[in-house]
Order: structure tokens, then sequence, then C-alpha cells
């Protein structure tokens, strides 16, 4: 039997907000696939302890960290509101970063690994020289990075091109730039990928290619870069 997308049914979108206190928390958001329906580029239990404990660690440690940073601020506690900002950035970063991932990643059946058509693809091009140079400069980019963190294809909106970018930890790509908008992020912590391609990093950037959603990707790139 597949391995299910969701602990629960009430999941229902990306951005679903619960109120608690009059504060806006989050909950996970479901998958569009199965957690078994990305293999053997990666393989489902990766893809149901990523999603089910990683990412919702992230959201339950940020929902208390917005709690806490409103109970600081209604007593005026400004050194613990001070405090709570790396938890802040760190978790909330962990929520961002991840649910644009899931995003950017579909079963090969649906068009996972499909090369992008049209502006994008045109944009890869003048930007990078090709869709190959493009995944080689994000694998080595990737390869690259100390301890853990994200590679990101972005859009430069204020430059109108193409970049790559990596981040540290869960920084989102945001804190690298204000006009940076993810087109595509690939998560390089080893919780991404350790279970199926050990500390060999490199092998997991070459196989995820494979179910990357440049159908997503095209879509964001044409509504930021119309």
């Amino acid at each position: 039997m597949a391995l299910r997308r969701t602990l629960s049914s009430t999941h229902k979108t990306l951005t679903k907000f619960q109120q608690i206190r009059g504060l806006q928390t989050f909950t996970l958001p479901d998958l569009s696939y199965d957690y078994g329906a990305l293999e053997p580029a990666i393989s489902g239990e990766i893809m149901q302890i990523h999603h089910q404990k990683h990412h919702q660690a992230y959201i339950t440690n940020y929902n208390k960290a917005i709690e806490q940073l409103d109970s600081a601020i209604s007593a005026g506690d400004a050194s613990t509101a001070v405090k709570l900002q790396s938890a802040i950035k760190f978790n909330g970063g962990g929520h961002v970063n991840h649910s644009i991932f899931w995003k950017n990643l579909a079963p090969i059946k649906e068009g996972g690994g499909e090369p992008p058509h049209g502006s994008l693809g045109w944009a890869i091009d003048n930007s990078f020289g090709s869709m190959e140079k493009l995944i080689a400069k994000m694998n080595a980019e990737g390869a690259a990075v100390q301890g853990s963190g994200w590679v990101w294809l972005a859009l430069d909106k204020e430059l109108k091109r193409l970049v790559v970018e990596t981040t540290a930890n869960q920084d989102p790509l945001v804190t690298k730039g204000p006009t940076l908008v993810p087109l595509v992020g690939i998560d390089v912590w080893e919780h991404a990928y350790y279970l199926q391609y050990k500390n060999v990093r490199p092998d997991y950037l070459k196989n995820i290619w494979k179910v990357i959603n440049w159908k997503y990707a095209s879509e964001v790139y044409e509504k930021e870069c119309p």
C-alpha cells in the first residue's frame, strides 16, 4: 500500500491558519502526491519522515515562538522579544522553505523532471547557456554548502535575470535580497537524503532533478516576470 501523504485530512491547504488567542499559526500542508511517488529518486521513507517529522517540527516550534513573542510584547519584555528572533527566523524559515520544496517536486508520471519550455526555458539558456549547465552549477554549489542549507534557482525581479544562490541552515531566500523570488529550491540538509544516499550529497543532487517540477517553476516565473 502506498504511503499516504498526510496524517490528517484536516490539513487542506498550504497556508491554512488556525486561530490561537488572536494569533495566526501555521499547520502542516498536504502534499499533492503520495510519499512513495518520487521513488526511486527519493524514497517514500525519507519523504514521510521529512514531511511528518522535520517540517512539522519547524511549524510546531515556530508557532510556539510567536506565541511567546506575543506574550513578551504584551508584558513589555524587550529582552525576551529580541532573544526569540533567532527561533522565529530558523523555524519560520524552515516552514517557508519546505512549503516551496514540496511544490518543487513531482512524480515522473506527472511531469517530474521534464525540462521547462517557453519563457523560463529561454531565460535559463540566456542566463546559464543550457539546462545542463544550470544543473551542473546548482549541483556544484549545493554540494559545496558547508553543514546544512539550501541551493536555489531564483528570479531577481529588479535585475530581471535568473541567479543561483545558496542559503545556510533554514534561512529563506529573501535573506539574500528582497527582490529574489524562489523558482526551485533544493534542500541539502542531511535529513533530506541520508537514509538513502548516506553522506554522498552529490548523488542525491544528481538524482533529484528526475523529479523537479518545472511546471510549477515556470508558473511562478511567468507570474513574477510577465
